[in-house]
């Protein structure tokens, strides 16, 4: 007997990931957010088993301020995201292990310029008024996924303008239909 799965919707308006990005020594940080286009979870009952992600790379914004228009200009350039070429990154779960009854370990694919990479996600996640709330925590080293403006790597970078190959992401995802 198979337990019927079914396709549960994320409500994109209040749904987002936020990320923060630093210099190698995490004297300056900048914070911000992107969104999702569209979002899909894999449900068997109250369980997520997988789901599939596309996210909108021409929504990346940054919210601490500091040098708002030349910054997401840069992201949006060649020399990190080149969103003309690439306007869209996919997250698929492929994986999901629970550990207690809200706590999950997930296995996903990321693919940001094209480039797929495994990645683990530590998430939580609650049932709420008939909706499902998730809340997960990750970090990338984006020379992964060729992303290696000033990096720590490259020769001839300027030690203070380095910037750190590690991008931390903080990710809210809420279904809009009940489960």
């Amino acid at each position: 007997m198979t337990n019927a799965q079914n396709e549960v919707q994320i409500d994109t308006g209040k749904s987002v990931i936020s990320w923060t990005g630093s210099n190698l020594f995490k004297f300056n940080k900048h914070y911000g957010t992107v969104k999702f286009n569209v979002g899909t979870f894999t449900m068997d009952q109250d369980s997520i088993r997988g789901g599939s992600f596309e996210i909108d790379m021409n929504s990346i914004l940054n919210t601490d301020g500091d040098y708002n228009e030349m910054l997401v200009w840069h992201l949006k350039n060649p020399d990190f995201f080149d969103v003309e070429k690439y306007p869209t990154a996919q997250l698929e779960i492929l994986d999901v292990k629970y550990s207690g009854d809200n706590k999950m370990m997930l296995t996903a694919d990321l693919t940001i310029k094209k480039i797929t990479r495994s990645i683990q996600i530590n998430s939580t996640i609650e049932h709420n008024d008939n909706s499902l709330r998730m809340r997960s925590k990750f970090i990338i080293d984006r020379t992964r996924w060729n992303i290696n403006f000033e990096s720590k790597g490259l020769i001839g970078s300027a030690k203070d303008g380095i910037i750190s190959d590690a991008i931390e992401f903080e990710v809210f995802v809420i279904t809009k239909q009940p489960l």
